[in-house]
């Protein structure tokens, strides 16, 4: 079975702007009631849930994360295709698993291990 895309980040240099923005384009309820004052946006409402949050260092950005079970595995293969890993995998804290990888073009991407996200 394919792995699927289970989550976007849209991240910019004031995180509450753009929070209002993309729920107000798109008629999201954006919850930044958390301590990180990250955006969630439920994947009822956009299709597959997704943040909005401010960057560090105030660049803008977009990652898509996609699910794997096997997080090292995932990014060993990434690396023989030619990808470089930006991220090991780390827990976020109160969240899932993540790591991050830029491909052979330079994009960056996402990967959240099967099972960690909240309510999974």
């Amino acid at each position: 079975m394919p792995n699927k895309v289970v989550h976007f980040e849209i991240a910019g240099k004031d995180g509450k702007k753009l929070q209002d923005f993309h729920g107000a384009l798109f008629g999201w309820n954006v919850d930044a009631s958390n301590p990180m004052q990250y955006g969630m946006v439920a994947p009822a409402q956009a299709g597959v849930g997704g943040g909005i949050t401010a960057s560090q260092g105030g660049e803008s950005y977009v990652t898509v994360y996609v699910e794997v079970d096997d997080l090292g595995a995932a990014l060993r293969k990434a690396e023989s295709l030619g990808a470089t890993t930006m991220m090991p995998p780390t827990d976020v804290p109160g969240g899932p698993t993540i790591a991050m990888f830029r491909d052979p073009a330079g994009n960056v991407f996402g990967m959240l291990k099967a099972g960690s996200m909240a309510g999974a």
